[in-house]
């Protein structure tokens, strides 16, 4: 039997939040009801935040309302507070996903709080969803290089994990924010961190911005991570970083996966038709490397006369 990889889209959310083109509710619900189609059974449906900072955001509620809440489907949505939280758990979502930056000035700039004030919040959000029923993801973002402060210190993820842990966080995300990171520092991170805490609560987030997100998903393999959060057609970005090509794309994590011998549970060409879907709603082209090879197969199956 194949070894299992847990494959969570963050598309919906994090690939479409800083997008010029803003999607509608009803467009949101057919994306992420393409990646369901495809065998995608974690997806992040959106973020419950101030529609005005994040209009792309606006209506997670209907969202989570358009989707049926199939058995073995987890949808996970961002939130940035207690009453982000409040307004999730009211919404039905079965996850929520708290983040906590590894650099003072990164938390200062994302939520205008301390290090210690997000974490003090994190303790009142896992002690509400413990009484809910509700699962926390807590992301540490800039877990390898801020663009304010340079290169974090290993030993400060390290703790933060622990503590997150402590508070009753089910799974701690290690999150390469601004796509800096490169394999070795990968594994010698996510090695620590799974020899400390186990790798069965860890996941990883990777950008692609160096063109090493493929790597540094192999390397936390090594490492045995089985958690990964990835972004159909590769959408989205970070505003601290300039150019930056968005996250790793989900085609692309799903076919070295799968060639690999694991099984992501991902049907490949129906992934590949929801990040076309979604380029064509964004007017923008979509797609990673897999799905550039895949059409040179088809092309060659069926050569032009």
């Amino acid at each position: 039997m194949r070894e299992k990889i847990l494959i969570n889209d963050v598309g919906p959310r994090d690939g479409l939040q800083n997008q010029t083109r803003v999607l509608s509710v009803d467009q949101r619900v057919q994306l992420i009801r393409g990646l369901l189609k495809a065998g995608v059974r974690s997806v992040e449906a959106g973020a419950f935040v101030s529609p005005k900072a994040v209009p792309a955001m606006a209506g997670t509620d209907a969202v989570l309302a358009g989707l049926s809440a199939d058995a073995g489907v987890d949808f996970q949505v961002l939130i940035p507070n207690l009453k982000g939280y409040t307004l999730a758990r009211d919404a039905g979502a079965g996850t929520v996903v708290l983040v906590v930056c590894a650099s003072e000035t990164m938390n200062q700039r994302n939520v205008r709080m301390s290090i210690e004030e997000s974490l003090a919040q994190a303790q009142e959000i896992c002690a509400a969803a413990r009484t809910d029923g509700v699962r926390v993801v807590a992301c540490i973002a800039v877990a390898w290089c801020c663009p304010f402060e340079g290169a974090t210190e290993p030993g400060r993820v390290l703790d933060l994990a622990g503590r997150l842990f402590a508070m009753g966080a089910d799974d701690v995300n290690i999150a390469d924010t601004i796509g800096a990171a490169n394999p070795r520092a990968v594994g010698r991170l996510m090695g620590a961190l799974a020899q400390e805490y186990g790798a069965g609560k860890l996941a990883c987030h990777f950008h692609d911005t160096r063109a090493f997100g493929l790597a540094n998903v192999y390397a936390a393999l090594e490492s045995g991570i089985r958690k990964f959060d990835s972004s159909i057609g590769g959408i989205g970005g970070c505003p601290f970083a300039p150019g930056a090509t968005g996250n790793v794309a989900s085609e692309d994590v799903v076919m070295l996966l799968e060639q690999m011998g694991f099984d992501t549970g991902i049907d490949l060409p129906a992934l590949m038709a929801a990040g076309q879907l979604v380029g064509e709603m964004l007017g923008v082209t979509t797609g990673g490397r897999a799905d550039t090879w895949r059409r040179l197969q088809l092309e060659k199956e069926s050569p032009l006369i």
